[in-house]
C-alpha cells in the first residue's frame, strides 16, 4: 500500500477512464481521494494528455514531483481503438453533436477501405476539429463552435505510424491507429470518410497505449480509490 510520502515523491498512475468521465473528473477525483486518505491539504496531480469525454481509456495521472515528467510523458507515441460509421458526418466528427449531412456508400468495398489506409500512414496535415480544447485568441475552439461561430483553423503535421481496418460490420469500420501527439482520431475519420467519397464520423474510441504504458496494467478510478485508505 502506498504512504504519503510516495503520493508526495511522485507516483504515476495508470487509470482507465470512463466512458463520459472528462480527464479533469479523474484527475481531480484521483486529487480528493488522496488528500482525504492521507489528510493531504495540498498535492500536485495531472494527466500526460487528455481524452475526450466520449473516449475510453488510459490516462496517467502524476502525482507529486513527478508531474515534472507530465511534458516527456505526453509526447510519447500513442495507440488507440474504436470504430468509424461511414455514410454520415457530424459537426464534431463525432457523437458529441448530430448528424448533418448523409452520402452515398455503395461504391465502398472491403478492398477501397483498405487500400485507403495507406493514403493516412506517415506524416500528413490534419486539421483539427472546431469542437477541440486547441485555444484561438485566448479562447477554446469548441466555445466558437457552440457559439456557432466562425474561426479559422490552422492544420497541424501529424505522423501515423500504423493504421489498420480490423473489421468491417456494414458501414461500422472497427480500427487500431498508433501516432503521434496531437493527432486527432475524429479528424481522421472525417478525413477517412472523405478519401473514400463518402462521410465518416467516429463513434467509439479508446486509448490503449501511450509510450510503453498499456490500458491493460490500467485501473478503474473506483479501483484505483480503493487500494489507499478512505479513512483518513
Amino acid at each position: 500500500m502506498k504512504t504519503e510520502e510516495d503520493f508526495k515523491n511522485g507516483q504515476v498512475l495508470l487509470i482507465d477512464k470512463p466512458l463520459t468521465w472528462t480527464s479533469f473528473q479523474a484527475v481531480n477525483k484521483l486529487r480528493w481521494a488522496i488528500r482525504k486518505a492521507y489528510n493531504i491539504k495540498k498535492i500536485k496531480v495531472g494527466h500526460a494528455g487528455t481524452l475526450d469525454p466520449l473516449a475510453t481509456g488510459l490516462l496517467v495521472i502524476c502525482t507529486g514531483k513527478m508531474t515534472k515528467q507530465i511534458n516527456t510523458f505526453q509526447g510519447q507515441e500513442k495507440e488507440y481503438t474504436g470504430t468509424f460509421v461511414l455514410g454520415s458526418t457530424t459537426p464534431s466528427y463525432d457523437l458529441e453533436t448530430e448528424i448533418n449531412a448523409t452520402f452515398p456508400t455503395e461504391h465502398i468495398t472491403d478492398a477501397l477501405i483498405h487500400k485507403t489506409t495507406e493514403q493516412f500512414t506517415g506524416v500528413i496535415n490534419q486539421f483539427p476539429p472546431v469542437f477541440s480544447a486547441i485555444k484561438k485568441d485566448g479562447k477554446r475552439l469548441y466555445e466558437f463552435a457552440r457559439a456557432g461561430e466562425d474561426v479559422e483553423i490552422k492544420s497541424r503535421q501529424v505522423e501515423i505510424t500504423e493504421f489498420e481496418i480490423t473489421a468491417i460490420r456494414g458501414l461500422e469500420l472497427d480500427f487500431r491507429v498508433v501516432c503521434s501527439k496531437g493527432t486527432y482520431i475524429r479528424s481522421l475519420a472525417y478525413d477517412f470518410g472523405k478519401a473514400l467519397n463518402s462521410g465518416a464520423h467516429l463513434s467509439v474510441l479508446r486509448r490503449t497505449r501511450i509510450g510503453d504504458f498499456k490500458v491493460t496494467d490500467g485501473l478503474t478510478p473506483e479501483e484505483f480509490i480503493a487500494t489507499i485508505p478512505l479513512e483518513g
